[in-house]
């Protein structure tokens, strides 16, 4: 059985930072959406969370690329995180959950899990 989703407005074009990450708050946790205009795509979005911490910190790490790999360095212990993948560069086993990011005119949305008692309301 497929997990249900929904497409979340989490904030809007004049919200984002080149080359940077804001936070949003969403149904499944805080978020990190990174704009990062001279990659395409351009729109990336992570937890928020460094796994390292617990810590809601990784909208204010320092964006890169490692090997074209895009990245975001997480400003407690400098992890590097792809923005693709999630995955940790550094530990094979530490990763952050990444969310599927949609431009809808000035509108960016998220691809959010919609959880039982979300689905039970709506």
């Amino acid at each position: 059985m497929k997990a249900r989703t929904r497409w979340d407005v989490v904030c809007t074009v004049e919200d984002l930072v080149a080359d940077s990450g804001v936070a949003v708050w969403t149904e499944d946790g805080p978020v990190a959406v990174f704009y990062l205009p001279h990659r395409l795509p351009a729109l990336f979005a992570v937890s928020h969370t460094d796994p390292f911490t617990g810590t809601n910190v990784l909208a204010r790490g320092i964006t890169g690329d490692l090997d074209g790999e895009p990245v975001v360095a997480s400003p407690l212990y400098k992890q590097h995180f792809s923005l693709r993948s999630g995955q940790c560069l550094e530990d094979d086993g530490a990763r952050v959950k990444v969310y599927p990011v949609l431009l809808d005119g000035n509108r960016i949305r998220l691809e959010i899990p919609v959880t039982q008692a979300a689905s039970v309301a709506a």
